[in-house]
């Protein structure tokens, strides 16, 4: 009895031993299948894990050495392609010159850029264009109004109202006087009824002297800072007292101002015509004398440094004349310009002279209507300053 218990007992165990082995076997494919499920779906949104096996890198050797260094870029004068501007100052150098006929004053037309001979410091220029113009006046009338002379005053309102009657409508003037201080009366304008009463109000003088350098000088800086061509009518005796600038100052002035033209009438000659005709001696006279030539020699000096004209009215009569001329060369003249040969910006004085020649390079000979020649002035200025390296 005890035996087949036993025997019986064995048989469970090995039933139940067995049961178990077959249920472990058949769970475990299903967790495998959920775990590859699991690894390879993407679209669970959970981390993902690499299963494939660890890689550690090599270390490297110490012999080993290092890699080459990397081939040097070629060197290329401009490698951003970028372009570079070079300013060079070349000076161009423009200058009025009228033609006039010594014997009727008349305007020369029709010259070519040809018949011009342009010489700076003697060295001949080649004239790059011409050409004529007949354009409004920018101009000062700068008057002598002191109390030393009533006839140089009265030439002075002569020949001033004689210069504002030829105006046009399109002229700019302003009026200024000179005694021991110089005056503007009035500014520039185009209204001829102010130029008109500025010049009727120089009625009194005051002061006796007449210091014309000073004048000149600050008339010559308030023009300076016009643009275009300027015109200086100055009318007075020439002479100067107690100025604080020197004749060689005001010279310098003079020839520094580009632009300006200066015409200048002297007053006073008909008092000394007559004080010569009555044969003055002596020592007074001699040394007034010598002053008044003096006087006019500075005026035509003036006058000549800017391409200008200089007259000395002894009678009325003569004072239209003259500003017909004025003007006859104010309005009507030939523009020439070229570039100097000598290019440095040296703030040197070049003095400049102008003639007229043939085709062949001779002087230009003009005849009238009868094959008569006729004699002519060519005016241009003096000479010019070029500009300093800083300018």
């Amino acid at each position: 009895m005890i035996l087949r218990l036993t025997r019986t007992y064995r048989l469970v165990s090995l039933s139940l031993l067995a049961a178990l082995l077959a249920g472990t076997a058949a769970q475990a494919p299903r967790l495998l299948a959920q775990d590859s499920q699991t690894q390879t779906t993407p679209d669970e949104g959970g981390p993902q894990s690499d299963s494939g096996s660890i890689i550690l890198k090599k270390k490297k050797d110490a012999d080993e050495p290092p890699p080459p260094p990397a081939p040097a870029e070629p060197k290329v004068k401009n490698p951003n392609n970028e372009t570079y501007s070079i300013r060079v100052d070349v000076p161009v150098v423009t200058l009025d010159v009228n033609v006039i006929l010594d014997k009727t004053h008349q305007f020369v037309p029709g010259l070519k850029a040809g018949n011009f001979q342009v010489l700076e410091d003697g060295v001949p220029q080649t004239v790059t264009s011409i050409r004529t113009t007949q354009a409004p006046i920018t101009a000062v009338m700068l008057l002598e109004f002191a109390s030393n002379s009533w006839y140089a005053i009265n030439d002075m309102e002569n020949a001033s109202y004689v210069f504002f009657r030829s105006l046009r409508p399109e002229d700019y003037v302003a009026v200024m006087t000179y005694d021991l201080r110089t005056h503007i009366v009035s500014d520039f304008t185009n209204n001829k009824d102010v130029v008109g009463q500025s010049l009727q109000s120089l009625t009194i003088p005051t002061f006796s002297d007449t210091n014309l350098f000073d004048a000149l000088y600050e008339t010559l800086d308030r023009v300076s800072r016009i643009e275009g061509r300027k015109y200086i009518i100055l009318i007075g005796t020439g002479r100067d007292t107690f100025s604080k600038l020197t004749l060689d100052k005001i010279i310098a002035k003079v020839k520094s101002t580009p632009n300006v033209t200066i015409f200048s009438i002297a007053t006073g000659a008909f008092i000394q015509e007559i004080a010569e005709a009555q044969g003055g001696m002596g020592m007074g006279a001699s040394i007034r004398n010598m002053d008044y030539l003096q006087a006019q020699n500075q005026l035509k000096t003036f006058a000549q440094l800017t391409g200008g004209l200089y007259f000395a009215p002894i009678f009325e009569g003569e004072l239209p004349e003259d500003f017909a001329q004025i003007n006859n060369s104010i309005r009507n003249q030939y523009v020439l310009t070229y570039r100097p040969t000598n290019t440095r910006n040296d703030g040197s004085y070049r003095k400049i002279k102008v003639s007229l020649v043939d085709n062949e390079g001779k002087p230009l000979q003009m005849v009238d209507e009868k094959h008569k020649p006729l004699k002519y002035s060519v005016i241009a200025r003096d000479g010019y300053r070029a500009k300093l390296p800083v300018e």
